[in-house]
């Protein structure tokens, strides 16, 4: 008997079908992948089986021989965890504080003792073999290390005989070892008789985990594949409904007219990081956790500061901050879309015209026809599901969220756009149609700067990409040469300190 049996799960919602009738079951001991676009229910799914949302009448779900009560009751948490997109960190509080917030603080004599607690938190962190400062607030901290914490908070203390682990894109933000440690824990709890649903876009690490695997489609599940079954072109198909055409539309040649200059730029992990880019050129930069490529979107807007110098078309941004660069002609999509990238209780037509109002203002007062009208054609033009300007943010898949927020800048035409893990958590349909925004974005003139660690797009889409190794500049590869195994390669070999004293040139000043 499976130790999870769900049948005949419906959710509505007020215009709606989230869910339409699905049943599956795992085992003990099993990884059960769930897969499909954004939109096709995956969330919803994880949300009534953590208790969030009620389905319709009907339902039936079993565990370990016992129906449960619906909704799920809070008293079965102790044996089902979930690892949810959004994390469920405290912003404000430190890693210590949110590792503790998941099981009580360690006290002596009625008072907590926080020698003890920073003791945990360092074993519990040195599981992922990563360092993590302890005592700033974990807003401040890169979207890896926070996913880090929220794992180490979930799997902490947890006898997982016989429980339920559910992750909802847990390696939204990792990469490389990271992915690896994860995994290792995942095989380890599945190891100890836990049934695990595991929730990812990232079709590879499906293959490579998962020994089941149920593809939703429009609310439906439309297919459950056993591991001999799995493949990655035929999966990608099921995932799209049919034959699905993932090519990335490649940018243009760059032109000749610099617009973004950076010099000695430092901050965090960075140093002295030194570049340009011309109009029309697509550049990529990647690294490890800890290379220093978290900081570098944040620093290049402004939102945190650093040192050095970023110029734009010949212009010094002095006093750099998030106002002064979008006045500039710069835009930024950042990695964290919930808390930096929107505004989630508002309307898309707010969000969309929000960063600059001088086009559908008349004498200073919004004249809301004209943003409706501005606002549908920009919602038609990224394909927007569903296509309504007053749907709140919150309400949309985190795919079509990051549609959103890439559609608001490519609005300004800015001069330069800068993008942090863009497609982190977006499927394979919705991946293809940002790089396809983006070379649009080229195409018209905007420098493009894509902080990634998806190796496998930037090698499709750049033009040049820089590689990071120990906060500086340790590579730097140009299209003729860019591969996938090359830029891996490139990110694991020894940073060389010199590298940080080179001035990395555009391809259009080389050829001057």
């Amino acid at each position: 008997m499976s130790l999870l049996e769900v049948e005949h799960l419906t959710k509505t919602f007020p215009g709606l079908t989230a869910l339409r009738d699905v049943t599956f079951s795992v085992d003990a001991g099993e990884i059960f992948a769930l897969v499909g676009h954004n939109g096709s229910g995956k969330s919803t799914l994880i949300k009534v089986l953590s208790g969030f949302h009620t389905p319709d009448p009907g339902a039936r779900i079993t565990y370990d021989g016992d129906v449960v009560d619906l909704p799920i009751p809070r008293e079965i948490n102790d044996r089902w965890h979930f690892i949810h997109q959004d994390l469920g960190l405290i912003p404000t509080l430190d890693a210590v504080d949110n590792l503790a917030l998941g099981r009580g603080y360690e006290t002596t004599l009625g008072r907590i003792s926080w020698r003890l607690e920073r003791r945990r938190a360092r074993a519990i962190l040195a599981e992922f073999d990563v360092q993590i400062p302890l005592d700033v607030p974990v807003s401040q901290l890169s979207a890896s290390e926070r996913a880090i914490i929220a794992i180490g908070r979930a799997l902490q203390d947890w006898d997982a005989t016989r429980g339920l682990l559910v992750l909802d894109e847990p390696t939204a933000a990792l990469h490389g070892q990271e992915v690896e440690q994860l995994f290792g824990a995942v095989r380890a709890v599945a190891a100890r008789g836990a049934a695990v649903i595991f929730v990812s876009h990232r079709t590879s690490e499906v293959l490579s985990l998962a020994d089941r695997c149920g593809v939703l489609r429009e609310g439906r599940l439309v297919e459950v594949l056993d591991k001999k079954d799995l493949a990655q072109d035929s999966l990608v198909d099921l995932i799209a409904g049919g034959k699905f055409d993932d090519r990335y539309v490649s940018p243009p040649p760059a032109q000749e007219q610099t617009v973004l200059r950076v010099d000695d730029l430092s901050g965090g992990r960075l140093r002295r990081l030194t570049f340009s880019a011309s109009a029309g050129e697509v550049i990529g930069v990647t690294g490890l956790a800890g290379s220093g490529r978290e900081e570098v979107a944040p620093l290049l807007f402004g939102s945190t500061s650093g040192e050095g110098t970023v110029a734009l078309r010949g212009e010094r941004l002095t006093r750099r901050s998030a106002h002064r660069s979008i006045a500039a002609g710069m835009g930024l999509v950042p990695s964290d879309r919930g808390s930096q990238g929107a505004v989630m209780s508002a309307p898309v037509r707010e969000n969309f015209t929000l960063p600059q109002f001088g086009s559908v203002t008349r004498w200073g007062v919004i004249n809301r026809m004209a943003e409706r009208r501005e606002v549908r054609k920009w919602i038609a033009r990224v394909e927007l599901r569903p296509p309504d300007p007053e749907r709140r943010m919150d309400q949309l898949s985190g795919g079509n969220q990051q549609k959103a927020i890439v559609a608001k800048w490519l609005r300004l035409a800015p001069h330069v756009l800068v993008l942090d893990d863009p497609t982190q958590g977006v499927d394979v349909a919705a991946k293809g149609g940002i790089y396809r925004l983006i070379a649009d974005a080229a195409k018209a003139g905007s420098a493009v700067v894509i902080c990634s660690t998806e190796v496998d797009d930037l090698s499709d889409v750049c033009h040049r990409i820089l590689v990071l190794r120990d906060g500086v500049v340790g590579a730097e590869l140009h299209k003729g040469e860019i591969t996938e195994g090359r830029i891996i390669s490139e990110t694991l070999r020894t940073a060389d300190p010199t590298d940080a004293e080179a001035v990395v040139a555009s391809p259009a000043e080389e050829a001057r």
